[in-house]
């Protein structure tokens, strides 16, 4: 294979070969690899009817053949007799003479250059004479005209033409600027030396003139200061600055002795009288003597923020001096003035207070600060003030932390369930979150009036810390805990076991929480639309909004735990029932409709309280996975169950899903509710349809075990045999069957929700000591929870028991004495599935 040579070489070498492309040149002088011999054989032969003329093509093709042959060794030929040594040795002394020649010609070259600069020399001098003659006659015209015009400016100075004088001057500036390089010479010099005089002189003049201006304007003409202003325009900028700050200073001479901060008129109660003053001035200004001076220098601008400057230096040190002893409505009053003396300026002129203070401050120098800055290092007043009356305004609902209350947080007056025998509307959040959230409305605006800096800031923070104590000693306080009365004095009806009232309490504080968190994001935007842009990124309230989800949370704890101190007396009679002694089954059991009527009545009551269904579902959620836990726990507990009490079991656990199902009602069931109710109904349906079937013949019971349970758990196995009450001595004839068919069985499992399996639940669960669990429920199987996919068993765990666990073994891999722990940790289980629940609908 051969390199292609690029498509650039190759058009050299044809245009050297003179190799042109066309249709007549023969497709083998191209030297490209675009040669295709099916276009030669196409031209040759186009048709069938040419294939008749094959041998007279071949025989031109040998032809050409001969010819390029001879072509070939002819080039060859002429090739040998160029490479004759005798010939290439005379064609390497050609060259070396055809060198010769070259260096004869570049020194022949060299002289003549030398030659021409010998003529041309005299005449560059001349042209160089010439351009210093031009240069200097230019020069001496100037000076002459510099001399005039000083002469000029000289006679209009004296007689105070300024007008002319401004023209004059602007003309011998800038003439002057071309004689700086020439200072050293001593006319220039002289000259230079008396522009200065005459500058120096005419600032004199003008200083008189605009003194005599404010002492006594009707002395002087309009026009003549008019013009000197032209005049202070041309001398520059600095000039112009120091003319516009000895105007100033004169100006505000009388307001200096006037408002001394040691005399009466400059105390802090008399600064309207500062503000009234500086109108006056400001008015005398603009129709007298403003209306002589140029609109760009903006003489009102400067009369301002000098007046601004000299009056913040006074109320700073008024502040400072008063101190302690500065009151609020003194603090708030002053700085309403002035804040408003600021806003009448702005509308005056049309331009922000900052922006007007920043063009007339002096270059290179900090920027200016207005006067009500003065007020900000003691806003802290202001702000101390909110909080006394933040702490007044909620000390009445405050419970806890050591604040006495005169009446319980949550007792308003209202129908909270809105029921329709009272005139009163029913209430739906607490109305002090409402009165709340309008104060913070009330201070936000009117901070945001006075100062957008770091008042503003700090009112924020006072507001997320009144919304922490406002979650914790008024919401959450006020969720009363009561405990679960001992069996013996429950009475038989299950409406005296839950108290309507406390779920009427719970559904506030939850429609509470919830209104607080959405109004709390509310409030963080417009904090942030009016803060200074500096503290924009310090402002959150994500961390008090997150508190207000936590208390919504524990409302729903006092919620299920009023379902399950309705729901006790229930699964306390589940629990004592003796399965192993039924000889049939007869129907549902007598402790199956209580429970039904118990979850009913507290459903129904929890419902129409309850603004936001998202928490609805929530609650449901949970009270389902509660209730299918507390119906494990209690069946565990009441071993032995036998193969009839298992199928009654069965027929109860029917009424307690269809009871369920109906639970939450047409608006509020889900796909989730409704697929997550019946994964957990069916594990516990499986188990029991293990224990309904008959020991005898062991193959058979076992066949059905690997067929339900799927799995090769001796534990589990023998969790099963503890439930069914088989005595002991079966139980290893069993055990060794269970180990010799499953151990030649890969496909089971090593694992199922029996693992999870509880064979030592607690007694009586506990809700009413705290608010983050249920107390020592323990349940007894990984039942899928209500809505959430997640086994309840498996996230659901509490502390273990002391004592044995019964039908525990280490053959799963577990120690030996591990518990199970289920459903302990009630309020992060609630946090968690309510953090699910609520998040936006996708």
């Amino acid at each position: 294979m051969y390199d292609e040579l690029p498509h650039e070489v190759i058009l050299a070498i044809e245009r050297v070969l003179q190799l042109q492309g066309g249709q007549d040149t023969d497709p083998l002088d191209i030297l490209s690899n675009d040669f295709n011999p099916v276009d030669i054989l196409n031209g040759f032969f186009p048709d069938e009817a040419s294939l008749a003329h094959i041998a007279s093509v071949q025989t031109r093709l040998v032809e050409n053949q001969q010819e390029l042959q001879r072509e070939i060794d002819a080039l060859q030929a002429e090739l040998k007799q160029n490479q004759d040594p005798t010939r290439m040795h005379l064609i390497q002394e050609m060259i070396s003479d055809l060198f010769g020649q070259m260096s004869r010609i570049r020194e022949k070259a060299t002289e003549s250059e030398a030659v021409v600069r010998n003529i041309t020399k005299d005449i560059q001098v001349l042209d160089l004479a010439k351009r210093n003659l031009i240069l200097s006659m230019t020069t001496l015209k100037r000076l002459q005209m510099l001399v005039n015009a000083l002469t000029q400016l000289e006679d209009f100075v004296k007689e105070k033409k300024y007008g002319e004088v401004a023209q004059t001057l602007a003309a011998v500036k800038q003439i002057s600027a071309s004689f700086k390089q020439y200072t050293s010479v001593q006319r220039i010099s002289q000259v230079w030396k008396h522009i200065q005089e005459l500058q120096g002189e005419l600032r004199t003049h003008l200083d008189q003139d605009f003194d005599a201006l404010q002492v006594d304007s009707t002395q002087i003409k309009p026009s003549l200061i008019a013009d000197a202003c032209l005049v202070v325009d041309v001398l520059g900028a600095d000039v112009r600055a120091q003319m516009i700050e000895r105007y100033v200073a004169i100006e505000l001479k009388e307001y200096r002795r006037i408002f001394r901060t040691s005399d009466e008129a400059g105390q802090l109660d008399n600064i309207s009288r500062r503000f009234a003053w500086f109108r006056r001035l400001l008015q005398t200004h603009e129709v007298e003597q403003g209306r002589v001076f140029p609109s760009d220098w903006r003489v009102g601008w400067h009369l301002l923020a000098k007046f601004s400057e000299i009056t913040r230096d006074d109320l700073a040190a008024l502040l400072s001096r008063t101190g302690a002893s500065l009151s609020v409505k003194a603090l708030l009053d002053n700085l309403q003035l002035t804040a408003e003396f600021e806003s009448s300026m702005v509308k005056k002129w049309a331009t922000p207070f900052q922006e007007m203070l920043i063009t007339t401050a002096p270059s290179h120098s900090a920027p200016p600060k207005t006067m009500s800055s003065a007020f900000e290092p003691h806003m802290g007043v202001f702000v101390d003030a909110q909080d006394k009356a933040l702490a007044d305004m909620l000390g009445p609902h405050r419970k806890g932390r050591g604040v006495k209350s005169p009446r319980p947080s949550l007792d308003v007056e209202g129908d909270v369930a809105g029921d329709s025998d009272h005139n009163n509307s029913p209430i739906v959040v607490l109305p002090s979150s409402t009165e709340l959230f309008y104060f913070y409305g009330q201070s936000l605006e009117q901070c945001a009036k006075l100062s957008t800096g770091k008042p503003l800031f700090d009112l924020s923070v006072l507001h997320k810390k009144w919304l922490r104590i406002y979650a914790e000693d008024v919401l959450v306080a006020g969720l009363k805990r009561r405990p679960i009365r001992p069996m013996s004095q429950v009475r038989k009806s299950t409406e005296s076991r839950f108290e309507v009232n406390e779920l009427q309490q719970s559904a506030l504080v939850i429609n509470t929480a919830d209104y607080c968190q959405a109004t709390a994001l509310e409030l963080e935007e417009k904090i942030r639309g009016k803060v200074n842009d500096e503290f924009k990124d310090k402002i959150s309230l994500q961390a008090e909004r997150d508190q207000f989800v936590s208390v919504i949370s524990a409302g729903i704890v006092v919620q299920l735990r009023e379902l399950e101190i309705a729901c006790e007396p229930a699964f306390a009679a589940m629990a004592r029932s003796s399965w192993a002694t039924l000889n049939q089954v007869s129907g549902e059991s007598a402790y199956t409709a209580d429970l039904v009527n118990a979850v009913e009545q507290v459903v129904e009551s929890v419902k129409p309280l309850v603004e936001q269904k998202k928490y609805l579902r929530n609650f449901l959620d949970k009270a389902c996975s509660f209730v299918l836990a507390k119906f494990t726990n209690s069946l565990v507990k009441s071993r032995p169950l036998k193969e009839i009490g298992a199928e009654q079991l069965l027929i109860d656990l029917q009424a307690v899903k269809a009871c369920l199902l109906k639970m939450p009602g047409e608006s509020l069931t889900t796909t989730t509710y409704t697929r997550g109710l019946t994964k957990s109904t069916t594990r516990l349906e499986t188990l029991l349809k293990v224990i309904v079937t008959p020991v005898d013949p062991p193959e058979g019971f076992i066949l059905n075990y690997t067929l339900l349970i799927k799995d090769a758990s001796f534990s589990n196995f023998q969790k099963v045999l503890d439930l069914k009450g088989t005595p002991k001595a079966e139980q290893n004839n069993l055990l060794d069957s269970f180990l010799t068919i499953t151990s030649t069985n890969d496909d089971l499992e090593t694992t199922s929700f029996l693992s999870s399996l509880d064979m030592d639940p607690a007694g009586p669960a506990q809700l009413g000591s705290n608010l983050s669990s249920p107390g020592g429920s323990r349940v007894s199987l990984a039942l899928s929870g209500g809505a959430s996919e997640s086994s309840i068993f498996g996230n659901l765990t509490s502390p273990g028991t002391s004592g044995p666990s019964t039908g525990t073994s280490t053959a799963d891999g577990g120690r030996p004495g591990d518990q199970r722990q289920v459903f302990s940790d009630f309020r992060r289980f609630v946090s968690f599935g309510l953090r699910r629940d609520t998040q936006p609908p996708q």
